[in-house]
This record gives C-alpha cells, sequence and structure tokens, in this order.
C-alpha cells in the first residue's frame, strides 16, 4: 500500500467515483470541492449523480473513515502527498479544451503542498498540459502525474475496480511508479508512458471508439438499402478479434460528456500542429447523419409530414445507466422532430422533471412511465437502451397508441411481438417487417 493521504480535488462524475473507489482500495481520500451545500451532502452519504453501486461504496467510505469531503481545493490538498486535479476541462468554443480552472486551483493549492508532493492530473487534457502545469506549479520538489481516466457512465465502479489498464505518465518515472502503486490492488496491466503520450492516449482511446460507432451506424443506413441486417453484420465482424465485438450496436448515434468534445479537441489538437487527420471531421459528420436518418425513419412513420404529429420519446439519457443529458443523442434526434413541428413527450427512467427548451434544445414534456408517454403518439421512438424497454407490455402500448408506429432506435425490441400487438415496427440496419 502507497504511503500519504490522497487528496481528491473536484467532485464531478470523475472525482467523486475516483476519490471513492481509491477509498475502497484502504487509502484514506479527503474530496475537496467549491459548493458547501454539495459538500455537506456527500458528507451525509448522498451521491448527487446517478451511478450503479456509488452510492454503497461511498457510504461505506465514510463510515470506515477513509473517506471525507471538504468545502475548497486548499483544505483538501494540504498535507497530501497525492492531489488528483478532477476539474472540468469544457470546450472553449473552438475544439481546445479551456484549462483556466486546471491553472487557477494548482497557482492556489502550489504553495501549499509539502515537499515531495504530487500532483495528478486526471481531467482529461491536451498534450502538453503536464508540462504547462509544472510551469504553473513552479516547484522543484513536487512532481506532475498524468493518470488518464477511462470510466464509462453506468457502469463506472466497475471500470475503475476492474480496468483494462492503468495509464501513467510522467517525466519522473518515481513519481509514475508511486501513482501506478496506489493502483496495485486491482491487478492490472500498467502503462507507463511520457506524459504526452498518457495524455495522448485518452483522446486516441475515445475518439477510436466514437469512430467504430460511426462506422456501424454508417453500416446501418448501408444495410436498409441492400436488404442486410446489422445485427448480422456486426456479429460477423465482431468474430474477428482484432476488431472485437464491442461498440459495434448501432443506433441514433453517439454522445455524452466525453466522445464529442474529446473527439473535436484531438482534431484542434492535431490540426494546431499541422497534422491531417480527416477520419475524425468523418466521425463527427457520420454521426449526425445517423441522427438525420432517425429523424427521417420518424417522419416515414408518420406518413411523412410531423407537423402537429404527437410522438413518444422512449429514454432521453446519453445512455442507460446515467442521468446524463450531455449531448445526448436522444435529444439530438429530438430537436430535428421538433424542428419539423412534432408534439414530444419523453420518458426516462432518471429524468422526472419536464426538460425546459434550453441551449438550443426543444422543451420536452415528461411522463411517468413509457406508457403515459407513448399514450396518443402516432410515433413512438426509442432511443436510449434502458432495459426495461425490452420487456414492455406491446399489447398496452397498442391500448393507450392504436396503431402506433415503434421506432426502434436501438434494436431492442422483437418485431414479431410488435406485429402481433397490432403495432408498425421500424428497426435500425434491417427491413422493416410487416
Amino acid at each position: 500500500m502507497a504511503d500519504g493521504r490522497i487528496a481528491v480535488i473536484g467532485t464531478g462524475y470523475v472525482g467523486l467515483t475516483s476519490g471513492t473507489c481509491l477509498a475502497s482500495l484502504g487509502h484514506e481520500v479527503v474530496c475537496g470541492d467549491v459548493d458547501p451545500d454539495k459538500v455537506a451532502r456527500m458528507s451525509g452519504g448522498e451521491v448527487p449523480i446517478f451511478e450503479v453501486g456509488l452510492e454503497e461504496l461511498m457510504q461505506q467510505g465514510i463510515a470506515a473513515g477513509n473517506l471525507s469531503f471538504v468545502h475548497g481545493s486548499k483544505e483538501a490538498a494540504r498535507g497530501a502527498k497525492y492531489v488528483f486535479l478532477c476539474l472540468p476541462t469544457p470546450d472553449g468554443g473552438d475544439g481546445r479544451a479551456d484549462l483556466r480552472i486546471v491553472h487557477q486551483v494548482v497557482a492556489e493549492i502550489g504553495p501549499l503542498l509539502d515537499p515531495g508532493a504530487i500532483l495528478v492530473t486526471k481531467s482529461t487534457v491536451p498534450v502538453g498540459t503536464a508540462k504547462e502545469i509544472t510551469r504553473t506549479l513552479n516547484r522543484d520538489d513536487v512532481s506532475v502525474v498524468s493518470n488518464p481516466e477511462f470510466l464509462q457512465e453506468g457502469s463506472a465502479v466497475k471500470n475503475f475496480m476492474q480496468p483494462d489498464r492503468v495509464v501513467v505518465g510522467s517525466d519522473d518515472r518515481v513519481a509514475a511508479e508511486a501513482v501506478a502503486e496506489l493502483y496495485s490492488k486491482l491487478g492490472a496491466p500498467t502503462v507507463i508512458t511520457s506524459a504526452e503520450s498518457s495524455e495522448l492516449i485518452k483522446y486516441a482511446s475515445n475518439a477510436f471508439l466514437a469512430m467504430k460507432l460511426s462506422f456501424i451506424n454508417s453500416i446501418a443506413g448501408l444495410a436498409e438499402v441492400v436488404g442486410a441486417d446489422v445485427t448480422e453484420i456486426a456479429n460477423g465482424m465482431g468474430y474477428d478479434d482484432r476488431i472485437g465485438n464491442k461498440f459495434l450496436k448501432a443506433g441514433p448515434g453517439w454522445g455524452g460528456s466525453c466522445f464529442p468534445k474529446d473527439t473535436k479537441a484531438l482534431a484542434t489538437i492535431a490540426l494546431d500542429r499541422g497534422v491531417s487527420f480527416p477520419l475524425l471531421g468523418a466521425t463527427t459528420v457520420s454521426n449526425e447523419e445517423a441522427q438525420d436518418r432517425m429523424a427521417d425513419k420518424v417522419r416515414e412513420s408518420a406518413g411523412g409530414d410531423l407537423a402537429g404529429v404527437p410522438v413518444a420519446l422512449w429514454g432521453l439519457t446519453f445512455k442507460a445507466g446515467t442521468d446524463d443529458l450531455r449531448d445526448s443523442p436522444a435529444l439530438e434526434v429530438a430537436l430535428r422532430l421538433d424542428t419539423e413541428g412534432a408534439l414530444l413527450r419523453g420518458y426516462d427512467p432518471t429524468v422526472t422533471a419536464d426538460l425546459p427548451a434550453k441551449n438550443g434544445f426543444p422543451a420536452i414534456k415528461a411522463a411517468a412511465d413509457a406508457y403515459d408517454a407513448a399514450a396518443g403518439a402516432k410515433v413512438v421512438v426509442l432511443l436510449t437502451e434502458w432495459p426495461e424497454f425490452a420487456d414492455i407490455d406491446l399489447t398496452k402500448v397498442a391500448e393507450v397508441a392504436p396503431g402506433a408506429a415503434i421506432v426502434d432506435g436501438r434494436n431492442m425490441l422483437d418485431a414479431e411481438r410488435v406485429i402481433a400487438a397490432g403495432l408498425r415496427y421500424i428497426p435500425v440496419g434491417r427491413r422493416e417487417v410487416r
């Protein structure tokens, strides 16, 4: 077990999950946040985000005395051996990550750090950030290490506790090995690199996965035209161990807090350095086309015109297992439908209040359940792969929405069951069964 207290600065999605899981490994962890009300709630065991298994683990850490929460970065960092920066790095509007909060916090805590402390960047940051932080820190007796996270919302605790790999990068090999030691109980492969390689690994990984999703969605569009089945194609591709079967499910496009931002950022990093990387632009264009095709299916199912047509949205978050609406493909599709005059009513297990019109997205009336959303709808669109939709009572759906079409954006439903219930079934990347 590595010696020394761990400070986690920022208790957003990455910070709270990382701090809680590190505490579960037996480390003493103090998490700092700028919001005193949030700190008070977390100190009482309340989890501010929806993530499977996180609440129980957090409460165990608090009860064991390994996990605590304080107000402010200075209070957390004082006396810590390891200081993890889990801070927002939003798109600055031009594809470049906005690092102002990171540098501001480093400047605040830098003078307080003990000699020999290690500053760890957990946030997703551009190549060269470790060197920039080192300059902001302006201390020869504190090392800077890059340790990117690879957490998937909805399975973040599992991802942390059963990682594919742990990546640590620094010009200081001893500091890198010390950070890697924090994860030793997990028994995962450890990749120790330069800081630049570590920073680029995260962007490259997310952009590649986004590209893989865009590829299979484009294959789905082709499959529909030639009469093939994208699920059969993906299955046949997935047996090739050079390709693998993950991220080969066709749908309404990809989104979330990472893929769009990181793909755009990687493209900008390449552009700034004069490196041609056309695949990244094509990946984004392909994603937008997948969302266009989903909207086209809904319009066609409604008879060619969406003006005044009631449309039910099943699923609003960007993926199942999370309450995150950021860059949700479901909302991107909803925007297209709203622009054409559709009347939208949505249901999602984690969304209980109406969604107001915001940031260019339409207002969506929240329904109590999937049947409430479908009531009176001419078209039902399944957009997020929540397991409960696979077990939906289709007879009940047909009762509240007689003759409706179901556009299955995730290919979750059984076509024959849908048709037997008296409903139309429109899949993705497959022929429509009549």
